[in-house]
């Protein structure tokens, strides 16, 4: 069974703020609008590969949402990534005739500054090595919007890579085993696996693999910390100011002939270009 990237989610402080920001970096940005019940609003920057970027941000404190604590604790970044199902409840029951258990999935919607209501359903893992699920009630297309959208001044078309930080690689690969429904799975190297998901190759990393997942295991524990970015054109962001991505590490991954030097990446002959907050 293969379920592809949904969204990445970026926790940040102020919405309009991440929007201009955004926006400057060469990515088209579309406001999603609020979620009915929550203190949250967001904005989408939609991809080619149908995945997007979440940018959320809060009106007010929420302690009891599963991201707020990230955000008033470590400050503005990648808090969370989920993952497609065909249907939630359908994943999750398969995942648990695995041996891996999911919460019961969860009703959740939002409300576009169009006055167009769409809904989903939301299932969370147990662990924070582990994706959330998020499956469309109503058409995919009124959440995650098509069109010119899906074009950015940057030349982005999808993401390439999401590194997640874990603390043991072989369990992790388990969980994913499970969930995903593999019959096998790739061996651990060198404190890493790779896991493809649609068109994004998922990195598993421990503490040993790179020192950006030991970074973010010692702060903050498990989950997803990086991310690479596929661009048809060369060195898109050219200098990047401190604190325009909003805390999210960013890699953007050119094809070859588009221009760039020289640099491992995640296509054969690809080269990147980094970008922090």
């Amino acid at each position: 069974m293969s379920l592809p990237l949904d969204h990445i989610v970026i926790a940040v402080h102020d919405l309009h703020t991440a929007i201009h920001d955004y926006r400057n970096l060469g990515f088209t940005v579309t406001p999603g609008g609020d979620h009915p019940g929550r203190a949250t609003h967001n904005a989408l920057v939609v991809f080619q590969d149908g995945s997007y970027f979440e940018l959320i941000a809060w009106k007010g404190p929420e302690e009891a949402h599963p991201w707020w604590p990230k955000l008033s604790r470590f400050g503005p970044g990648i808090v969370d990534f989920a993952l497609l199902p065909g249907t939630t409840p359908q994943v999750v029951a398969q995942a648990l005739s695995r041996g891996l258990a999911y919460q019961p999935p969860v009703d959740g919607g939002r409300l576009r500054p169009d006055g167009v209501e769409l809904r989903w359903q939301n299932a969370r893992p147990a662990t924070p090595d582990l994706p959330f699920l998020c499956g469309d009630v109503t058409p995919r297309a009124l959440r995650v919007p098509e069109g010119p959208v899906r074009e950015h001044a940057n030349g982005v078309q999808g993401v390439a890579q999401l590194h997640v930080a874990v603390h043991d690689v072989a369990a992790t690969l388990e969980r994913y085993r499970a969930l995903l429904g593999l019959t096998d799975a790739p061996v651990p190297a060198e404190g890493a696996a790779s896991l493809q998901l649609g068109g994004t190759v998922l990195k598993l990393e421990s503490a040993s693999a790179s020192p950006e997942a030991a970074q973010r295991l010692a702060l903050q524990g498990e989950g997803p910390f990086a991310i690479a970015l596929h661009t048809t054109q060369a060195n898109p962001l050219g200098p990047v100011v401190h604190g325009n991505t909003h805390g999210t590490r960013l890699e953007l991954i050119a094809y070859p002939g588009t221009g760039t030097s020289a640099h491992p990446a995640a296509h054969p002959g690809a080269h990147a270009q980094s970008a922090f907050a």
